[in-house]
């Protein structure tokens, strides 16, 4: 037992993706290998407030952890002091934007994932863009809006748009306009998550993803995944909620697309100082032949139907060798 690496799996945090970061929490520890780790949970509540959980991995599940046997932590640099490894499975605005990483790199604690700096410009799309702008990849034309006007928001694009918050993830605040009635909707409700707004063309495309994993020094860049959404786009409802949608691995890529998809990954990865591993998405006209980047996702879903792990199970490396690699890696210090 003594030889066993500690390690923290933490969940939860204050922003949307709540509920999606305990399911992952739900799916690491099932698949997690206990003959190599020994391992303790804590939830972060929507007030920010710290609690070690100590109940039935149902209400894990369920997302209603706080009913369950809880107990507050009042020193937290002390008790993370106490793991060898953190694993943040901490989505959104909190965890995924570079605060929690901030941290760590403060108090000198190990944990999976990218650094704080990587973190934050993955988080916000704006940056995000700006940042592949000077990398030369492909983007869809697209405008930031930090504004409440929007008679000149769609200039130099064309309808229909996709309106998304500068900062979330899961698709949260995601909403499709036709004209600019609908528009001026689509950004109320995306400024509900974030004060900044990216609106872009949308296209139509097939929706392409593929992970990334740093292992012994080196990137595994998975073949690309392919969403077949249930909706018109792979919005929260269609990731989450209805069970229509489903990934497939293409196999009528050409060798040229896949090549270019990879390439692209490879350097975006280390073009953002991205660490540890990532889920790149991609949007590819097939009639044109073309890649554009969609977004990166610095902590990805670990669900049972998430596709970072779906993806790294096509490179041979299954849910529990993933899960020993990340934590191996990040105590060792490569991320």
């Amino acid at each position: 037992m003594n030889d066993l690496k500690k390690v923290l799996i933490l969940f939860g945090g204050n922003s949307s993706e709540h509920y999606v970061s305990c399911k992952s929490a739900k799916s690491v520890c099932d698949f997690i290998d206990r003959e190599l780790f020994d391992y303790e949970l804590v939830g972060i509540d929507f007030y920010n407030r710290w609690f070690k959980f100590l109940g039935e991995m149902s209400f894990l599940e369920e997302g209603t952890w706080k009913e369950s046997k809880i107990e507050e932590i009042k020193n937290i640099v002390e008790y993370l002091k106490s793991f060898d490894v953190v694993f943040p499975l901490i989505h959104g605005f909190g965890g995924e934007d570079g605060r929690l990483a901030g941290m760590f790199e403060l108090f000198g604690i190990k944990y999976v994932g990218s650094g704080p700096l990587a973190s934050a410009i993955c988080m916000d799309k704006a940056m995000t863009k700006a940042m592949l702008e000077r990398l030369d990849i492909p983007q869809v034309p697209y405008v930031i809006l930090e504004e409440e006007k929007t008679t000149y928001v769609v200039d130099g694009l064309e309808f229909p748009v996709i309106v998304k918050p500068c900062n979330g993830g899961s698709s949260i605040g995601i909403s499709k306009a036709n004209d600019e009635v609908e528009l001026q909707v689509a950004i109320e409700e995306a400024k509900k998550y974030d004060s900044k707004v990216v609106v872009e063309n949308f296209i139509e495309c097939r929706e392409l993803e593929c992970a990334v994993l740093k292992k012994d020094g080196k990137l595994v860049i998975s073949n690309p995944g392919e969403i077949k959404s249930s909706n018109e786009f792979y919005d929260y409802d269609a990731k989450y909620v209805n069970e229509k949608s489903r990934t497939v691995m293409p196999e009528d890529l050409s060798h040229k697309t896949v090549k270019m998809l990879k390439t692209y990954a490879r350097e975006i990865f280390e073009g953002l100082d991205v660490k540890s591993l990532a889920r790149i998405d991609f949007f590819y006209n097939e009639e044109r032949d073309e890649l554009y980047i969609n977004e990166i996702n610095n902590m990805p879903g670990f669900t049972e139907i998430s596709m970072y792990p779906k993806l790294i199970e096509s490179e041979n490396l299954n849910f529990r060798e993933l899960i020993t690699i990340l934590i191996n890696e990040a105590y060792r210090g490569e991320k």
